[in-house]
């Protein structure tokens, strides 16, 4: 009656058959240890226990009470308590990696999930479907393909108004190589990051984007490029667009994930302008890419340096006009005249009817250029209020 009552696991119930058989001399112990994967003297225990105590003395002698292991309760409700003052809409995998950075908690994300499904702080998310769009092979080497985009979001949670985060990120390794916050999603914003981008790490191979007006120009009468195009046809970058946002999903995905933790971080730091948010940047990126960014199959670097100088960069990647001197010689531009001298501060009538063209600097300096010649000027008259 004894030996029905022994809950006993399916490794143990085979162990008990084998070590019946020894004690029934219906096998040798060499077998049976070979069988059970254990040394003849083990077996010789075994086989004591099964004779005097039979099927209990195979049984695990502490099934039912509490492990050694196990977390007491109030370091537990510690943890929750710390989780719905500070991290109540955070996931288990951020919520852990909070606690362990900023409180040291010792455990594991799985541990962490469990409590926080059983006290009702997370809900564990359905499976989803296959993807429709099986993902697109990276390119093997650092600055092949660089995915950028912008995603405008409440970045803030209210604290000042909706903006915009641009990011470019690494096709082959998913790092996140410069982001900045714009108020808005706009051309002189994506020429400022890449501006930065290219003094910083060099010229990458191609950049992909969507088919926003800012990189691409959709009435196929127009063939003049855009401003980002042309800054990128001077730079010797390959622009490519996608057809959907599906195509571009490395970036999306990091999107994603920034608008789940990086917003998260930036509450937790008081952060509420944009000047903030991109010092935080600075310090968040790195940290991100640590997470996230992953080996390319390539070690090679693809990035080609730049090496014309500073303020050839600043040239490109400010937004150019073209204007027409009059024979005074004069252009206008934005409701201001602009008369254009000679060293000697006379007017340069030699250039009078020549197109020349307006480079509005990312730092609203004007600067105006026949070819690669830097032309004096002053201001022909003052613009009134």
């Amino acid at each position: 009656m004894e030996a029905a009552n022994i809950t006993m696991s399916k490794k143990e119930l085979t162990r008990l058959e084998i070590v019946q058989r020894v004690v029934d001399k219906r096998m040798r112990q060499v077998e049976a240890a070979s069988r059970l994967g254990l040394c003849v003297r083990q077996v010789k225990r075994l086989v004591r226990a099964v004779r005097e105590e039979g099927a209990a003395g195979l049984a695990s002698k502490r099934r039912g009470r509490p492990s050694n292991r196990r977390i007491l309760d109030a370091e537990k409700a510690h943890c929750l308590a710390l989780i719905r003052a500070h991290y109540a809409d955070f996931g288990p995998t951020l919520a852990a990696e909070y606690l362990a950075s900023e409180h040291g908690y010792p455990y594991s994300v799985e541990t962490l999930r469990g409590w926080m499904a059983e006290a009702g702080l997370w809900l564990p998310r359905k499976a989803g479907r296959a993807r429709a769009h099986p993902p697109r092979e990276r390119r093997p080497r650092l600055g092949e393909l660089i995915q950028i985009d912008g995603s405008p979001h409440d970045w803030f949670e209210g604290r000042r108004p909706k903006c915009c985060l641009i990011a470019f990120i690494d096709d082959a390794t998913s790092r996140l190589m410069r982001a900045r916050f714009v108020p808005v999603e706009s051309t002189r914003a994506y020429l400022a990051v890449l501006k930065d981008y290219v003094a910083e790490f060099g010229i990458p191979v191609a950049v992909y984007s969507d088919r926003h007006s800012i990189f691409t120009k959709h009435d196929p009468e127009d063939l003049e490029p855009t401003q980002f195009e042309r800054a990128l046809g001077a730079l010797g970058i390959e622009s490519i667009q996608a057809n959907s946002p599906q195509a571009k999903g490395r970036v999306e995905r990091v999107f994603q994930t920034l608008q789940d933790r990086l917003v998260k971080a930036m509450r937790l730091a008081g952060i509420d302008t944009l000047d903030a948010a991109n010092i935080f940047l600075e310090t968040g990126l790195p940290k991100h890419n640590t997470r996230f960014a992953v080996s390319p199959r390539d070690p090679e670097d693809a990035h080609q340096p730049w090496a014309e100088g500073d303020e050839a960069l600043c040239r490109i990647c400010a937004l150019h006009h073209e204007r027409t001197l009059s024979k005074d010689p004069v252009l206008s531009f934005r409701g201001q005249r602009y008369i254009v001298q000679t060293h000697d501060g006379s007017p340069r009538y030699s250039l009078r009817k020549t197109k020349v063209t307006v480079h509005e600097h990312l730092d609203s300096r004007i600067e105006l250029l026949s070819g690669a010649e830097s032309l004096p000027y002053r201001l022909f008259d003052t613009q009134r209020d």
